[in-house]
């Protein structure tokens, strides 16, 4: 009973081992290549839980994701003679699983077949352009152009190439200091002509407004003269309308105006003599000719 007991176990032991080593998972991101002695039987793009005969099936897991290669910075003549240092990557895809087995086998060996594919491909495509079209003109076209023929060449290790891309793309070292040297001149050139507009610029607008304001003080001068002369002939006028309506009023008027303008308190000294015709209203208000007595000669 003990012998038939163990003998149970061992064989439930040995259907889970079995059906362990049968059983294989393929995730959602995935997808299988079943080999039966080292030959391919079957390629599984399907997820899920998959079977396979054990011992004489093995199975080959590879990714479905989109995967990236870096290549190492390599040094490109452009069709203008520039030397440039182009640093690239390519994303690509494993889309047939047996021809990938066949050829590489492997996902590290994408690196030695692939990677010396794109960089041939950049210093093809990029010889034959120009330094200002890999900058700036053309960049997008020759990155499409450098995929195409990069996924061409791929389609041989089952691999399809989605995308390639430049990094960076520089001048060698010795180069840049020189170019950075002759940029630095054009822009401290730029400058100095700008610099050198704006001051005439200023000179015009200072010159123009000099002009300006020359003309507009000669006009409010000539203004002012012709309204001061428009206001001393219309005084004279008034003078003359006065004088011949009261003579007598006028003259006192006129001789009050010449005592205040005259007769300052700034140690003003006037050698007239007593009698003369301006003291006439100090000795008589009428202002009458004639004789006024002793008076004095000087009047402070």
């Amino acid at each position: 009973m003990r012998t038939l007991l163990a003998l149970f176990i061992i064989l439930v032991g040995l259907a889970a081992v079995a059906i362990y080593m049968s059983a294989y998972i393929v995730h959602q991101n995935e997808q299988a290549l079943v080999l039966r002695f080292g030959e391919p039987k079957q390629v599984v793009t399907t997820p899920g839980l998959k079977w396979r005969y054990p011992v004489v099936d093995t199975v080959e897991i590879y990714d479905k994701r989109i995967l990236d290669l870096d290549t190492a910075p390599q040094e490109v003549t452009a069709s203008d003679q520039k030397r440039l240092v182009v640093d690239a990557f390519a994303r690509y895809k494993i889309v047939d699983s047996l021809k990938f087995y066949q050829t590489l086998r492997y996902e590290d060996g994408v690196r030695s077949r692939l990677g010396p594919i794109v960089e041939s491909s950049l210093r093809r495509v990029l010889g034959a352009a120009t330094f200002q079209d890999l900058v700036r003109d053309k960049r997008e076209h020759l990155m499409n152009e450098i995929a195409a023929q990069v996924n061409k060449e791929g389609e041989e290790f089952g691999l399809e190439v989605v995308d390639v891309r430049i990094k960076r793309a520089d001048l060698p070292e010795q180069n840049s200091k020189s170019v950075f040297e002759r940029m630095r001149a054009e822009r401290q050139r730029e400058a100095a002509e700008f610099r050198a507009e704006g001051a005439a610029q200023a000179n015009r607008i200072t010159a123009t407004a000099d002009r300006e304001a020359t003309v507009i003080k000669a006009e409010a001068t000539r203004k002012g003269e012709q309204t001061r002369g428009q206001g001393d002939a219309e005084r004279n006028r008034i003078y003359a309308d006065a004088y011949t309506r009261d003579q007598d009023f006028f003259e006192f008027y006129r001789s009050m105006q010449a005592y205040e303008t005259g007769l300052q308190s700034k140690d003003t000294r006037l050698l007239i003599t007593p009698d003369s015709d301006f003291f006439k209203y100090f000795s008589d208000p009428k202002g009458r000719s004639g004789p006024s007595g002793p008076g004095p000669t000087a009047v402070p």
